[in-house]
């Protein structure tokens, strides 16, 4: 814990990890992090080609309320597969690395790099 003083205020704070699920503790926190940066990344794509909502849901070939969802970070009903097909779709190129675990675990981790 690391404390910070200003004029008025004590606060109390603590420096997370690089997954703020996993700080959470929640559930499956490698797979949500994953789904946030594929979303993020697609969001990004699509505020970049300056598509709104109905182009992109035609574009990515789904309803429009899919990409409302996807806009505000609701990604539930949204697979891992589904989020890398929809990167395809924006003529982005997706890559799966495999390898053996630099770590000592009983698995090994999930994560996604931007090139």
């Amino acid at each position: 814990m690391s404390t910070l003083k200003s004029k008025d205020i004590d606060s109390t704070f603590e420096i997370g990890s690089t997954n703020v699920f996993a700080d959470l503790d929640m559930p499956d926190a490698e797979e949500k992090l994953a789904k946030a940066k594929l979303a993020h990344q697609i969001n990004k794509i699509i505020k970049h080609k300056k598509l709104k909502q109905t182009e992109s849901a035609k574009l990515l070939q789904v309803d429009q309320s899919k990409i409302s969802l996807l806009n505000r970070g609701r990604l539930s009903d949204f697979s891992i597969e589904r989020l890398v097909k929809y990167l395809t779709l924006l003529n982005q190129d997706v890559e799966i690395v495999i390898r053996k675990s630099k770590k000592r675990r009983h698995h090994g981790t999930l994560s996604v790099v931007y090139a």
